[in-house]
């Protein structure tokens, strides 16, 4: 596409009005791009879990440049994905038009204060509400019989499922005995129930971060951050 056939510079002043060049872009690399027209969602996955870990990368070291570009590169799997999605012909399939109405309609609905008549005392009753609401959209379409945990995707990392996990169980008003595993691990009949002292010591101190309103994820990669930056210093320092 050159650059005479994209918006006019009245119309980049309109909040996403670019999105449509990118749209176009991404046909077009689709039809006439060898390694673009072969990608699958199954070949595409690590680069959205890449994406995104650069992006928070650059939130993390505050380069609000850098983050510019980040997202543009998130943005772009998403693009692809619709993109790949829309060539299906058995009828599951979707494009970037499906994937934009499908968020507006669940932010509309789980805006209750914003888009209609609810009203919220402040943050926290706006978070209540979200969850709530999210609730009842799982029980709707399974025919009631859904978990408060459903949808936790269990194959994310460790320590942001246990971050997941508790914050969901709070918000329901679990109560916190459920999240002492080390109390009971013995006597637990069955050894693939068993916790070893270490993974309930780990995901106590998760619901211990949470409870002080840190987010354990970033607190453990701010640590590690802080060790990689002695680390290099002690290299730089010692003998050879």
């Amino acid at each position: 596409m050159s650059s005479g056939s994209r918006g006019t510079s009245d119309d980049r002043r309109v909040p996403g009005a670019a999105l449509l060049d990118l749209v176009a872009i991404m046909d077009r690399l689709r039809r006439e791009c060898p390694w673009d027209a072969r990608q699958t969602h199954e070949s595409l996955a690590p680069y959205l879990l890449e994406e995104t870990y650069e992006a928070l990368d650059s939130i993390e070291r505050q380069d609000l440049a850098e983050l510019c570009g980040e997202l543009g590169d998130v943005l772009l799997q998403v693009l692809f994905h619709a993109r790949v999605a829309s060539e299906r012909t058995d009828g599951t399939g979707f494009d970037i038009n499906d994937v934009a109405t499908q968020i507006a309609d669940k932010l509309v609905r789980r805006h209750p204060h914003v888009f209609a008549d609810v009203s919220v005392a402040g943050a926290d009753e706006v978070l209540k509400n979200w969850d709530t609401i999210k609730a009842e959209e799982r029980a709707a379409a399974s025919g009631g019989s859904s978990s408060a945990l459903d949808g936790v995707p269990m194959g994310q990392p460790a320590l942001s499922l246990a971050a997941q996990l508790q914050r969901r169980a709070q918000s329901f008003g679990a109560p916190a005995s459920l999240g002492d595993l080390t109390s009971d691990t013995a006597e637990r009949e069955s050894e693939a129930e068993q916790v070893s002292a270490t993974g309930a010591e780990l995901f106590a101190l998760v619901e211990k971060a949470m409870a002080a309103g840190l987010n354990p994820e970033l607190e453990l990669r701010h640590a590690s951050r802080v060790f990689r930056d002695r680390f290099r210093e002690w290299e730089r320092s010692a003998p050879r």
